[in-house]
C-alpha cells in the first residue's frame, strides 16, 4: 500500500481535513488509511512562535501543501523557508487572496512555477490521494520524529522508512550514537507487521536502548551507512535572499539537518563555503542539504542559507 507524508504549511487547521489526529507535539500528525493508500499530514503547530517545527514538517515530507489564505509576515517567512527546501509543493489559494497578489509574493522563488489549487478540500483530497513517497535508495533508513516509553514494551520510536526495507529483528545503529539496537517489533498505522518499506510510517519497539536515550533526528540505519560528526563543511552555499543579518566567522547560529536542529559555531567562510562546529555530533549523508538558522533575529526570516554538507576536519 503506497504511503505518503505531506507537510501542510501556511495556515493552521488544514491538516485535520485530511485525517484523524494522531501524535501531537510541536508538530501535529493527522493520519488517513484507505484501502489503497495511507496519508500522514504534518502541521507545524508551534510555528510561527518557533521556527524549527516548520523545518521538521518539511524535513519529514514527500510533498507539501502551502496554503496561502492571507498575506502576512508568517506567510512571507514560510515562503522563504519552503523556497530553500527541495520538496514538491502545491500552492493552495484561500478565498481572501488573489492570484496576482500571490504571484508577486512568489516571484523569483522556486515556487513561482508551482502548481496552484483553490482551497477546495474534496478536490485536494483527490489530488493528494495520487501522491507517492519520494524515491529512497540505499540501505534501510528510518529517521525518528517522536519517541516515548510504553509500559511492558520499553522504548518505542516513530518515524518514516526513507530507504530500503525494515524487518523485525534487524540490528541497526542508532545514529549518531554508536549504540546498536534491535527492532523487536514493527507497527504500520497500528497494525503489527513483519516488515515495512519506503514511505511507510512505523512505530518500532526497540531492544538495547532506554527511552530517554532516544531523540528526534536520530536515524536507524546499518553501520557504515551514514556519517556522524560535530565538524562539518558546507559547500554550494545558497543564501536566503530575504535574510537581513550578517553572519560570518565566530557567529553563533543553528543548523537544521534532516530532523535535527543543533547550535553551531561558524568557522571560516567565503562566498561558496563555510565551516561549522556543532555542540554535539550530528548524523548526515555527504552532500545532504543543511539549513543555516538565525533564531535570534527580529527582522526578516530566520533562515539564512542552504548548504551541502560534508565531513569537516577532526
Amino acid at each position: 500500500m503506497p504511503a505518503v507524508t505531506i507537510a501542510t504549511i501556511g495556515a493552521r487547521d488544514v491538516a485535520k481535513e485530511f485525517g484523524k489526529k494522531g501524535t501531537g507535539s510541536d508538530v501535529t500528525l493527522y493520519n488517513l488509511v484507505t484501502e489503497g493508500h495511507a496519508i500522514t499530514c504534518v502541521e507545524p503547530t508551534n510555528f510561527p512562535e518557533r521556527l524549527p517545527p516548520l523545518l521538521i514538517a518539511l524535513g519529514m515530507a514527500d510533498h507539501c501543501l502551502l496554503v496561502i489564505d492571507q498575506l502576512s509576515r508568517p506567510i512571507a517567512e514560510t515562503i522563504a523557508v519552503a523556497d530553500l527546501y527541495d520538496v514538491p509543493t502545491t500552492i493552495v489559494l484561500g478565498p481572501s487572496v488573489g492570484a496576482e497578489e500571490v504571484a508577486r509574493l512568489l516571484k523569483g522563488t522556486r515556487l513561482e512555477t508551482a502548481p496552484e489549487q483553490p482551497l477546495d478540500y474534496p478536490a485536494l483530497r483527490q489530488l493528494v490521494d495520487a501522491w507517492l513517497p519520494r524515491p529512497g535508495d540505499g540501505p534501510v533508513t528510518v529517521p525518528i520524529d517522536h519517541a516515548f516509553p510504553v509500559k511492558g514494551v520499553g522504548a518505542v520510536a516513530l518515524g518514516v522508512v526513507r530507504a530500503g526495507t525494515l524487518h523485525a529483528h534487524d540490528k541497526l545503529r542508532l545514529w549518531p550514537t554508536p549504540k546498536i539496537v534491535e527492532i523487536r517489533s514493527i507497527q504500520v498505522h497500528d497494525v503489527e507487521v513483519t516488515h515495512a518499506s519506503n514511505g511507510d510510517r512505523v512505530g518500532v519497539a526497540l531492544k538495547g536502548v532506554d527511552p530517554d536515550e532516544l531523540a528526534r533526528g536520530q536515524i536507524l540505519a546499518p553501520e557504515g551507512a551514514l556519517h556522524a560528526s560535530a565538524s562539518l563543511n558546507g559547500s554550494a552555499l545558497f543564501p536566503c535572499r530575504y535574510h537581513r543579518s550578517a553572519w560570518g566567522e565566530g557567529a553563533q547560529m543553528h543548523l537544521a539537518i534532516g530532523l535535527q536542529v543543533v547550535p553551531v559555531s561558524v568557522g571560516p567562510r567565503d562566498a561558496q563555503s563555510v565551516r561549522f562546529t556543532a555542540d554535539r555530533p550530528v548524523v548526515f549523508r555527504p552532500g545532504q542539504p543543511g539549513y543555516v538558522l538565525d533564531l535570534s533575529t527580529t527582522t526578516g526570516p530566520r533562515i539564512a542559507a542552504r548548504v551541502a554538507l560534508q565531513d569537516g576536519p577532526p
